[in-house]
């Protein structure tokens, strides 16, 4: 005879059913068919190799290589700029400084085309700062617009609430008492960065490289608008298979690659880390 569910499961099952439905489902499909045929648009047909293969023969590689630099260059560079932020938030609002953390998301409620084409108007040529500097101050300086630098200005401006949010509330995690009980027994200023401070807002630092790197790895806005034609990302090429190409099973191939390339890197990363450490288990 068949055991009762218990009460937990039950309970669980409709976040379960809508798991399986709505992202288990849908990543299956996409994964099923990239093996149909090229060029075909249903799930009939033998399975085969061929759109991995037409990946592996062409230069998508490069598009795979571009997307993962500038994805790696805005985590960097977001941790530079996110991390001395966050850090004065905290010692200078305190208890407050994840309500004023969250009015850098307010930029969030307008769509993203629009606040890049923002940025467009701002760095074209005899734009808001070109023609400013030539009016004002005689310079006549060439425009960065269209050029790899403005792609990553872009990235950076998008995805830096996605990396702040999460380095205010790991800095926040750290008590004042341990940081004080430090200096009382003669740590110096570094030592309590490096012993005490860094390694308990590491659950936020991490937690924030990887939402960021995750985002930034399948950014296509900032290439297309700031970039023009400088940079082809991986996933103007999912876009280009789907639609000008209409060869869905390759687009769904390369978006398999995709997932299993970042979700390889995303486990390498957290194998480094001691999760149940950073999450107050021990």
């Amino acid at each position: 005879m068949f055991k009762p569910m218990s009460a937990g499961f039950r309970s669980a099952s409709p976040v379960l059913l809508f798991l399986l439905i709505g992202f288990a489902a849908p990543l299956l499909a996409v994964i099923w068919f990239s093996f149909m045929p090229p060029r075909s648009f249903s799930f009939g047909g033998a399975p085969t190799f061929e759109n991995y293969r037409t990946i592996f023969e062409s230069t998508t590689y490069i598009s795979f290589l571009w997307s993962l630099g500038l994805a790696v260059t805005t985590v960097v560079l977001l941790a530079l700029i996110c991390y001395p932020v966050a850090y004065g938030m905290v010692r200078v609002f305190g208890k407050w400084a994840m309500l004023v953390t969250l009015l850098f998301t307010i930029p969030l409620f307008v769509s993203e085309n629009i606040r890049l084409y923002g940025w467009v108007l701002f760095l074209i040529k005899n734009g808001v700062l070109l023609g400013t500097l030539k009016s004002w101050f005689g310079f006549e300086l060439e425009s960065m617009l269209f050029s790899v630098p403005a792609i990553i200005l872009g990235m950076v401006y998008v995805y830096l609430p996605f990396m702040l949010f999460p380095m205010t509330l790991g800095i926040s995690m750290v008590p004042n008492e341990t940081r004080d009980a430090a200096f009382d027994l003669g740590a110096s200023r570094w030592q309590v960065f490096k012993e005490v401070e860094l390694p308990l807002s590491m659950p936020g630092i991490v937690i924030g490289f990887l939402l960021t790197f995750v985002l930034a790895i399948g950014a296509i806005a900032e290439a297309k608008v700031l970039g023009g034609q400088a940079v082809i990302p991986i996933t103007q090429d999912i876009e280009i298979a789907f639609t000008y190409s209409q060869n869905w099973p390759l687009g769904a191939a390369i978006a398999v690659l995709l997932m299993l390339i970042v979700g390889v890197l995303v486990v390498l990363a957290l194998r480094r880390f001691d999760l149940d450490s950073f999450l107050g288990r021990r």
